[in-house]
């Protein structure tokens, strides 16, 4: 079985584990300082913080940026929960919008019909590794005096219009979590060209202080530890060939994959291919992805049900374009180890499926 996604782990990695070990320093430490500064070149220079997970990112941020209770912020509902969790931990309101069906990713248009006079923020997820529309979103959130936040854990290097995604806004959230396109075995990161957002989430992920039993605010433990830190330093020399190569197997597959419709990229995007998502319009999605399992493909449905209908929200709002979304995305094997010979078995395995009908 191909697996659906597979950890880019190797000997370097455990050398950096095996070095930080032997030198005591457990903790956050000096490697967590060297990656965030390492990190912050990927995001034009901005300030980076390293925490212990992608979540925590997003909800760090959050508190920093001042989003709370009374406050509304847009998301899309075609996400992982923490898009949303990250929201309503802060005691604020996600307001679910549809999304663009070509990128999976927020419509403007919908984004600014939603507005109203308690929204604060609007935050877009670059989705599958395809960066939201930056040009429009940000457009509509100086027009209308909004945060704009990022959610860009799966969306490593992207980019659009040239600026890299974490570039844009007052805050973003990346994830290292072992299948992202890099790793630092668990973790997360903001970048923010604020000052004092840096300095708040670093309070924050710290028990909220700066010096030691000096509490300023209540605050959390989501440091990340300089094993972890160790790990992300390593992956960062790697990604932008990983990247690459993501990118050349994602064209094999448009160049060679037929009966489905695959992603495109919109003008002035990077896409990093998180994700290689289909959509399976003609046949049931979830029997296709049986119909490739029985060939030795694997795939994954990212999202099954859209957030704003999960047991935690259950909110009664119309999103026909997610809801075709999430009926039709199935992600395929994209990563940069696959072999030229695995990436041919997929692409025959999805036009057999694909033309005979799962």
């Amino acid at each position: 079985m191909i697996p659906a996604a597979k950890p880019e782990i190797g000997e370097d990695e455990r050398a950096a584990v095996d070095r930080v070990i032997l030198s005591g320093m457990l903790a956050q430490g000096p490697e967590v300082a060297a990656f965030e500064q390492e990190f912050s070149k990927f995001v034009a220079g901005r300030h980076s913080i390293a925490v212990n997970s992608g979540t925590s990112a997003l909800h760090m941020f959050m508190i920093a940026v001042g989003i709370g209770p009374g406050d509304e912020v847009i998301v899309p509902s075609f996400s992982f929960a923490a898009t949303a969790n990250a929201v309503g931990l802060v005691g604020a309101t996600p307001v679910f919008v549809d999304i663009e069906l070509d990128h999976f990713c927020l419509d403007p248009a919908a984004v600014e019909a939603a507005i109203t006079p308690r929204t604060k923020a609007i935050m877009p997820v670059h989705l599958y590794g395809h960066p939201a529309n930056m040009r429009e979103l940000s457009a509509i959130a100086k027009k209308h005096n909004l945060l704009l936040l990022e959610d860009a854990a799966q969306a490593h290097l992207a980019s659009f219009d040239g600026i890299p995604v974490g570039a844009w806004g007052e805050a973003a959230a990346f994830s290292f979590y072992p299948t992202k396109n890099m790793t630092s075995g668990e973790g997360g990161m903001v970048t923010t060209p604020s000052a004092s957002v840096d300095r708040m989430v670093r309070v924050l992920r710290n028990q909220g202080m700066e010096r030691r039993y000096e509490n300023e605010v209540i605050g959390f433990n989501t440091r990340m530890t300089d094993i972890h830190a160790a790990i992300g330093r390593v992956q960062l020399t790697k990604i932008e060939a990983w990247t690459a190569k993501r990118q050349q197997n994602a064209a094999f597959f448009d160049a060679n994959i037929k009966g489905v419709v695959t992603p495109p990229v919109a003008e002035g995007a990077v896409h990093v291919y998180h994700q290689y998502t289909i959509r399976v319009v003609d046949q049931d999605r979830d029997a296709f992805a049986k119909a490739l399992a029985d060939k030795g493909v694997g795939s994954g449905v990212y999202y099954p049900t859209p957030i704003h209908r999960l047991p935690s929200f259950q909110l009664d709002v119309d999103l026909p374009v997610t809801e075709t979304a999430a009926a039709q995305a199935l992600s395929l094997p994209v990563y940069p180890s696959l072999s030229q010979g695995e990436l041919e078995t997929i692409v025959e395995a999805v036009n057999a499926v694909a033309k005979a009908g799962a």
